[in-house]
């Protein structure tokens, strides 16, 4: 039998864990409620894993992880929160934990995430040692996922099934919107992969015509077809060794489909006018913002290619599905586009019509916007009046009509956003702070003026985070 080591800061919790985790007959359970009380228990000895709850009051819980990876080699470590980060992800990381979970965890999920971690540790003892998540690999984490800017803990999660799809060897089928950041999931999968040394080539795959397609993927040998003066390498051969990334899949003609996939199938393919086998040595990652399995049925993609493609699944989430990232991004942005410019700061109202706008395209039209913006400020703080004009129109106005049949003051707009971030948070109050900008204390302080001190929510028992209503978005 396992033993393992709970730590939760609520008591609740805690003994919800332990019941959980001892009705499975396969963990010897011991808990603890603060950081001390861990180190305390790990200091005895004998554990196999720590399920480490990362919002512990007293020593830094960080501090905690790094001792017990430190001072007990063997443990395994499963970390977990209420608000997740990337830069707390990376940390984790780095110091070893095996897994990275955001609260709330149930059952099916949690046991999967221990059964690696122990898998993991037998991997090691069997190996002698070395590392795994920890030491270089973390750097590499931090590195792959640089460009995400995030505190939304369902994208993180994703993030963190990225880094375990990366090392396999699967085929990946990336699906999302436009601006979501599917190219840089794929550059993350490469550079996380045992091919990273090997090249990462990234092409639009709608952009080749059926005709051109075996000269441009394959290549050809020198006097293959008129024009063809030199031998030329195609994309698998580029990508030899490496990743290839296929954009816009679903948007492939059906003649390039077939021929696709008979690559894919027998790992081989042919340079025009060569008669000569090659190994097509090539991870393909391919990605879509398209409904493929409608398509499917329309008649319009392939099934068996669809098949071929959709071994392992990463599904982005749109931007207004990641409630507070849109203000976190914007901030971002504005350090970017206009770090060396006078702008300091990003108005009261420019941040409404942000929270306001549903952002069809995504990431990309965020920075697009901020990036316009910058220019057209002359203030050392950017205004309503610098963005495009859909988001100017998004905009709430005091006893206006915008968003169309909405009458809302600003005062109304901030009580309602309030609410709905404290909703979808599960009466989490930390974690809300942390989405909408202030302190727990301020918030506090928020929701005693609007009559809110005992949340709804948690006195309820919310056991899931609900979507924000559309204009919280």
């Amino acid at each position: 039998m396992c033993r393992i080591l709970v730590s939760d800061a609520d008591e609740g919790e805690l003994e919800r864990l332990r019941a959980l985790l001892a009705a499975s007959r396969r963990f010897e359970v011991e808990v603890a409620s603060d950081a001390p009380q861990a180190h305390r228990a790990l200091a005895a000895g004998g554990f196999d894993l720590l399920l480490l709850d990362l919002d512990l009051p007293g020593q830094a819980c960080m501090e905690l992880l790094s001792q017990a990876r430190q001072e007990h080699p063997d443990l395994e470590v499963v970390a977990f929160t209420s608000a997740a980060t990337v830069e707390q992800a990376v940390e984790t990381m780095r110091l070893g934990a095996a897994d990275y979970l955001c609260k709330p965890v149930y059952g099916g999920r949690l046991i999967a995430s221990l059964d690696r971690a122990l898998e993991r540790g037998r991997r090691r003892s069997g190996a002698g040692g070395g590392h795994a998540r920890g030491g270089p690999h973390g750097v590499l984490f931090k590195e792959a996922f640089k460009d995400f800017v995030t505190q939304d803990r369902h994208l993180m999660q994703t993030l963190s099934e990225v880094q375990r799809i990366a090392q396999s060897a699967n085929t990946v089928l990336i699906r999302g919107e436009s601006g979501t950041g599917k190219e840089l999931v794929a550059q993350a999968i490469h550079r996380l992969s045992s091919r990273s040394s090997h090249p990462f080539v990234s092409v639009s795959a709608a952009a080749f015509a059926a005709g051109l397609f075996d000269s441009q993927f394959f290549g050809h040998e020198r006097g293959a077809f008129t024009g063809a003066d030199s031998t030329a390498r195609g994309l698998f051969e580029e990508a030899h060794g490496g990743t290839l990334f296929l954009d816009e899949i679903g948007d492939v003609e059906p003649q390039v489909q077939a021929k696709l996939l008979r690559a894919l199938q027998s790992g081989e393919y042919h340079r025009v006018g060569s008669t000569r086998a090659r190994a097509a040595d090539v991870r393909v990652v391919a990605a879509t913002n398209k409904d493929l399995e409608r398509e499917i049925a329309a008649g319009r993609f392939r099934s068996d290619l669809y098949y071929r493609l959709d071994v392992s699944v990463v599904e982005l989430p749109p931007l207004r599905q990641r409630p507070g990232d849109v203000e976190l991004l914007a901030h971002y942005f504005l350090d970017r586009h206009g770090g060396s410019s006078h702008l300091t700061s990003i108005a009261a109202d420019a941040l409404l019509a942000l929270d306001t706008y549903r952002f069809p395209g995504n990431v990309r039209e965020l920075e697009n916007a901020i990036a316009s913006a910058v220019v057209l400020e002359t203030s050392d703080t950017l205004g309503l009046h610098a963005l495009p004009a859909p988001l100017r129109a998004a905009a709430p106005r005091a006893g206006g009509a915008s968003p169309p049949g909405v009458r809302r003051t600003l005062a109304d707009m901030e009580s309602e956003h309030i609410l709905a971030v404290v909703d979808y948070t599960s009466g989490n109050r930390s974690a809300a702070a942390r989405i909408l900008g202030i302190s727990r204390m301020g918030l506090l302080s928020k929701l005693k003026r609007l009559g809110g001190e005992h949340d709804p929510a948690a006195a309820a028992g919310v056991a899931h985070p609900r979507p924000l209503p559309a204009g919280h978005r």
